[in-house]
């Protein structure tokens, strides 16, 4: 079992940054692909960024792209999103999951096995 656990959401203003970061105890990290997803009230969970386990290749949503940037900390088996020029649109409970071996696709929620509670960002306009 993974447990996995988001933090450093908050309040910000348009154009501002903030860091959100996904800490896993249970088990490593090791191997795996870790994404990011976002989901506003109303609407369906919406993927966000992932990265591979040496950091050597990421995605994102091209609504993001430039202004996101996914990273990971094997060492201390904990995966950021830091996202700048933050936009209204932007505000959503982030969550943070672990890929289970066999999803292939990044972007959909069904290629993931544990997720975290999720942290919420809001931007303010």
């Amino acid at each position: 079992q993974v447990q996995l656990v988001e933090s450093g959401g908050g309040l910000v203003q348009a154009g501002g940054s903030l860091r959100v970061s996904c800490a896993a105890s249970g088990r490593t990290f090791s191997g795996t692909v870790i994404g990011w997803f976002r989901q506003a009230p109303g609407k369906e969970r919406e993927f966000v960024a992932a990265i591979n386990w040496s950091g050597g290749s990421t995605e994102y949503v091209d609504s993001v792209k430039g202004r996101f940037a996914i990273s990971r900390d094997n060492a201390k088996n904990t995966v950021f999103l830091q996202m700048n020029s933050l936009k209204p649109e932007d505000t959503a409970v982030y969550y943070c999951a672990v890929r289970n071996p066999f999803g292939r696709d990044w972007s959909q929620p069904a290629s993931y096995a544990y997720w975290g509670q999720g942290t919420q960002v809001t931007v303010s306009s």
